[in-house]
């Protein structure tokens, strides 16, 4: 219940495969070595690459009794320990407590093909401890932290599931995997493999699915894949997430089959452990977080035997809360708006297709291409225009249906061709046919580098792109008032709807800044006739520049007077926590650290090490290009030169100068290129001379600010080796969804994570 320990009900944990070994009056449970393989018919050649590298011996039973030639062990000790390794992950000191732990009965039971058990187990922490890592009200008592998750910290009390499933039979044909297909690949090295060939065997991760006529064009699977929906998601959610599901069927009709994807609600009484059910979970939280759609995957193959997917119940709420900052719609403060509800359906129908897709072996696709939305694999950013009438136009806020490329991919994957077909070159074709639509697939890896290939943004031109978000972000903050929140609600909440609007563009910059320095590229392959990679269009560096220098200015920056005269300080019982904006003011709102916090995510994405680096190299070999020196320049001359309307924009101006000195000296301290940090240390050099330099002229506002940041300039250029102190930024509140990377604990999953 607590994304920032990274405990949610029904979570996977690691899967193995195992055996079974007598040794005298002891079983060994064993754990093969998959990942290094004699794929050979000779045994010997078997034997010498399994005695190569080690098993795993997973547990060992003592045989309690036996009759016929089958014999019984003794579990408990197995099932009453911490697998799942949840004592570690608890902040503080845990110790399993064996006396206040057993095995759960209700969830103890036996199937033709798997075998479930469970335990309650009580982790207990000497004194029980706060458990920090809290947000608000005190240490340890934030919503993060253990006191706010359980009735005492001084005993945390959980069940973990141990499953025992059969094997599927070796009727799966394992597909050939392809970096452009956009499926999840499973590997081992084959040490059978002819010289001059790849070692590297690489499969894709689906379900088994054959038709029942593979020589038909459409025919019905001979069994379908089945999902089932938490029978826990209450209305209007609980429609919506079976229909965004559904949507996946679409792509699998685009296959070739009929009726070969469904989602159902969970039968009553069954297990989301249970092997047997594809589940899409609705998992509740203290705090916001991540969905993620994970699977169990047999390793020998890639067939995937389960598909797991988690919705975190908050983040629909999270969306409601988005479009009510857009929106401001509650005129008298009592009613429930319709067009709220229904930008949040609509995401929460996305994201269903979305974690679903993972679960079918798909990864994501960031690629923006000209054909539009191409994919639910996507992160969408809610596209929100401004209409004729001048009101928000929520039209085309999301998609709605499955894209073109989920179409291309379930094709690439599930595809079943009847016997003497070329199926290598069917597939290779498939692709190749859907890359010359501008249907390709890009995916994490690709996102800072590549200026088609974004996160949470729309539209094939990032800095275009950032400039209509700003437009609408200006007009939703110029309506922004007391309608923003309910009748009845304290006027200081009024920041909880504030800080997503005002951070509206905060995914955009880093998709406008992935073009300076920019890669246009594509996993080009020997032979396939397409220029693999070529630098971004200095032009379009440029103008990605100037959209980004525009989100400093001032005017952008500055809240609207009307709703800083809103936001008193928070009443009793409503404290402080990480979803409002920092503080220098204490209780008081305060109007300057907006603008930090927007101003730096521009600074640092402009100016993050590996992009100054690319700048540094396209300019050495074009020096027509976009290089640092220059892009620094810009940057300082659109703050220093900023021409501030009156004293709060004045502010405003000079905490953006700060954010921008404190960063170009982080980029001279700590970038791994010597030139990057010689071109950062010469700027500020230079900054340092015209601060002093304007020092006398300015006014007394100004005069103490150039004096002090001029210092700080000069002490850092005057520094020891080694004796640079980082500057403390200022932290942004949560974003995608929590403000940090994902868990490490998702490490241990066969698992694809997203959410907002």
């Amino acid at each position: 219940g607590s994304n920032d320990i990274g405990l949610d009900r029904g979570q996977l944990g690691g899967t193995h495969i195992v055996t079974f070994e007598r040794v005298g009056p002891q079983i060994l449970m064993v754990q093969p070595n998959y990942r290094y393989r004699a794929d050979s018919a000779n045994p010997d050649e078997q034997r010498a690459v399994e005695d190569a590298f080690a098993k795993s011996v997973l547990w060992g039973f003592r045989v309690e009794a036996e009759q016929d030639g089958r014999v019984l062990v003794d579990a408990t000790d197995f099932v009453l320990r911490d697998a799942h390794n949840v004592g570690g992950r608890l902040p503080g000191t845990y110790d399993l407590d064996r006396s206040r732990s057993a095995l759960y009965l209700p969830r103890t039971r036996g199937f033709p093909k798997n075998t479930e058990l469970e335990a309650t187990l009580t982790f207990t922490r000497e004194g029980g401890g706060r458990g920090g890592r809290g947000g608000g009200g005190g240490p340890g008592f934030g919503r993060g932290s253990i006191n706010a998750v359980t009735p005492t910290a001084a005993a945390v009390t959980v069940r973990e599931h141990h499953s025992f499933i059969e094997l599927p039979d070796d009727g799966y044909e394992p597909r050939a995997y392809d970096p452009r297909s956009g499926f999840g690949s499973m590997t081992y090295e084959d040490y059978a493999a002819p010289l001059g060939e790849p070692m590297t065997k690489r499969f894709v991760r689906r379900h088994r699915l054959e038709k029942r006529d593979p020589t038909a064009e459409v025919s019905e699977p001979v069994e379908p894949i089945v999902y089932y929906l938490d029978r826990g998601t209450p209305e209007p959610v609980r429609s919506a997430l079976l229909d965004g599901a559904r949507w996946w069927n679409q792509a699998f009709e685009a296959a070739g089959y009929r009726d070969a994807f469904r989602v159902e609600i969970m039968p009553e009484g069954a297990d989301s452990l249970d092997v047997r059910y594809n589940v899409i979970q609705w998992v509740h939280r203290s705090t916001r977080g991540w969905s993620y759609g994970s699977s169990v995957t047999d390793p020998r193959t890639g067939e995937i035997i389960k598909g797991h997917v988690t919705l975190g119940s908050l983040r629909v709420r999270q969306d409601y809360q988005i479009a009510v900052g857009l929106l401001s719609p509650y005129v008298d403060g009592t009613e429930t708006p319709a067009e709220v509800s229904r930008m949040a359906l609509a995401r929460i129908r996305q994201l269903a297709a979305h974690e679903v897709g993972h679960t079918l072996g798909l990864g994501h696709n960031y690629y923006a291409s000209s054909q539009g939305r191409i994919s639910v694999m996507d992160y969408p950013h809610p596209l929100v225009r401004l209409g004729v009438d001048g009101g928000v136009d929520f039209s085309e806020v999301y998609d709605v249906g499955i894209g073109d490329w989920d179409k291309v991919a379930i094709t690439y994957g599930y595809q079943d061709f009847s016997e003497g077909v070329n199926k290598a070159a069917r597939l290779s074709g498939i692709l190749e046919a859907a890359w010359a639509q501008d249907l390709i697939y890009m995916t994490n890896q690709d996102t800072s580098a590549h200026p088609r290939v974004h996160q949470w943004a729309n539209g094939t031109d990032p800095g275009a792109e950032l400039d209509r978000m700003m437009r609408v972000r200006r007009d939703a903050l110029d309506r922004f008032g007391v309608r923003a929140i309910k009748a009845g609600m304290p006027l200081a909440t009024l920041e909880e709807v504030l800080v997503p609007l005002y951070l509206h563009h905060r995914y955009q910059v880093p998709a406008a800044a992935s073009a300076l320095g920019g890669l246009d590229y594509i996993y080009a392959l020997r032979g396939d006739g397409r220029e693999p990679v070529r630098p971004t269009r200095a032009a379009d560096q440029r103008s990605a520049l100037s959209a980004l220098l525009r989100t400093l200015d001032p005017s952008e920056l500055a809240i609207p007077q009307s709703v800083l005269a809103l936001i008193p300080p928070r009443p009793t019982g409503y404290g402080r926590h990480r979803e409002l904006f920092p503080r220098y003011t204490g209780p008081m709102f305060d109007a300057i650290t907006p603008a930090v916090v927007a101003a730096d995510l521009a600074v640092a994405n402009i100016l993050q090490p590996e992009r100054a680096a690319r700048m540094v190299q396209q300019y050495s070999i074009d020096p027509s290009q976009l290089g640092l020196g220059e892009a620094i320049e810009e940057l300082v001359g659109a703050t220093l030169d900023a021409s501030p309307a009156n004293g709060y924009e004045g502010e405003i101006v000079r905490a953006v100068q700060r954010v921008v000195m404190d960063r170009l000296m982080q980029l001279a301290d700590t970038a791994r290129m010597p030139q990057v940090r010689a071109i950062a240390t010469h700027q500020l050099e230079q900054v340092h001379e015209r601060m002093m330099a304007e020092e006398a002229s300015a006014t007394d506002a100004n005069r103490a600010h150039y004096r002090l940041l001029a210092g700080d300039v000069r002490r850092f250029l005057d520094r020891p080796a080694g004796s640079f102190e980082q500057p403390m930024m200022q932290s942004p509140p949560p974003g995608a969804p929590i403000g940090q990377p994902a868990m490490n604990w998702i490490s241990l999953l066969d698992v694809e994570c997203s959410g907002w």
